[in-house]
């Protein structure tokens, strides 16, 4: 059977009460995805396939995960068909979180630099510490693992985002627990924090506040604006319990100003750990930016969840009549990467013992799509990632039994 554990939005749609990483808990509550092991592993830990991907400037794609003895490791493919043997990385005996919207990263620099990111687990029940390895050399070799916040307390720095902006400044955000811990109960939810780097992860600037009060386990999404500064988009608590998102510009004067975009008004006391995904939009036709999220509206009077699309104005706000709901009612997990009027949207939809990769496809800048489906597979598998490159655009898809590439022509 497909072990693949149950979402939020099918519990919900199920008629289950679950309050998952509750924002009156202390902590982040561990992740849905950790209560199911595979039916033919029943003794043994769930492999974590949770992987991040990009494109190097040479043109190859890299992937960067666990590889089957459970160490992190490098996988490169040049003709977007097959992947190299993996590369093991040395991470000095690091515990290394690669499940769900907490994995690992990597990205390219102008100057020869990769980096790549990762979450280790501390003793303390949800708790972690941001660690990243550093090539100058376009990823021939890596530094030792070093935390990127200067904060060590034994608290939430987890589900990190990192991107390179225009300047050639990396940029590390995560969310962030050291408010909660100085504000008590008074304080709502957890806090989004960020880091810069002027010398591609040599060296970090101070933790800065972007926000406070944003939910405690959904991914951050990053796009790089036309003025090359990076934006961010995040779940946000506003008020005390309504989980709409919030869009910053991260390289601004001042970054801790952010504006709401997504108006679902879905009020849950949890994070359904399904975090956005955001993609610039062509700067002359279309300014603006593509935005995907899961949420749940009122609609005729009943509940309905989706994960929804809309075109973004130049300063986060949705474009008036652009907001719809992905043609699947089963879709979970979506992203979304734009190339000129090209806008591509990838999920998984799971349906009896079976996930679905199903794509959403645009040549006219989001007015339209035509929905394709990519590949199936049984068992576990991770959210698919969207990568972009050039004119090239290319799904990565993990499952138990491969990771899969499917490049979109459209």
């Amino acid at each position: 059977m497909n072990t693949r554990p149950l979402t939020l939005q099918r519990l919900l749609q199920a008629g289950i009460s679950l309050l998952l990483c509750a924002s009156a808990w202390s902590q982040t509550a561990p992740p849905v995805a950790a209560a199911a092991p595979p039916a033919h592993a029943m003794h043994a830990p769930r492999a974590q396939l949770a992987t991040g991907a990009a494109f190097a400037p040479d043109g190859s794609l890299w992937m960067v995960g666990l590889d089957a003895q459970q160490q992190l490791s490098t996988w490169r493919s040049t003709d977007m068909a097959t992947w190299s043997a993996p590369h093991p990385l040395d991470t000095h005996g690091d515990a290394i979180s690669a499940d769900g919207e907490n994995r690992p990263k990597i990205a390219f620099g102008p100057q020869g630099q990769a980096v790549i990111s990762y979450t280790r687990p501390l003793d303390k029940p949800y708790t972690g510490w941001i660690r990243m390895l550093r090539s100058s050399d376009s990823g021939a070799s890596f530094s030792a693992p070093f935390t990127v916040h200067h904060d060590t307390q034994e608290i939430t720095h987890r589900f990190e985002s990192i991107a390179f902006d225009g300047a050639g400044a990396l940029h590390a955000v995560w969310i962030d627990k050291r408010d909660l811990q100085a504000g008590g109960k008074g304080y709502v939810g957890a806090a989004i924090y960020q880091a810069v780097s002027t010398d591609g992860g040599e060296t970090f600037g101070p933790d800065t506040k972007v926000a406070d009060h944003s939910c405690e386990c959904c991914r951050i999404a990053l796009a790089q604006g036309p003025d090359g500064k990076l934006r961010a988009l995040w779940r946000h608590v506003f008020g005390t319990s309504t989980r709409d998102h919030a869009f910053a510009n991260l390289s601004g004067s001042a970054p801790n100003v952010f504006k709401r975009t997504t108006f679902d008004e879905w009020n849950v006391q949890a994070c359904p750990h399904q975090g956005p995904g955001l993609a610039r939009a062509d700067a002359t036709t279309n300014p603006g930016y593509h935005a995907v999220w899961f949420g749940i509206r009122k609609e005729k009077g009943a509940d309905v969840a989706a994960v929804r699309y809309a075109r973004l104005s130049a300063d986060g706000q949705p474009v008036a009549g652009t907001v719809r709901a992905l043609p699947d009612a089963q879709a979970e997990h979506a992203d979304v990467a734009a190339i000129g009027d090209k806008v591509a949207i990838v999920w998984r939809s799971f349906q009896g013992k079976e996930t679905s990769l199903k794509a959403w496809l645009s040549q006219d800048a989001g007015k339209t799509f035509e929905t394709r489906v990519l590949a199936t597979a049984r068992g576990n598998n991770d959210q698919p990632r969207l990568v972009s490159n050039g004119s090239r655009m290319v799904v990565v898809w993990r499952t138990d039994e491969q990771a899969q590439m499917h490049e979109l022509h459209f």
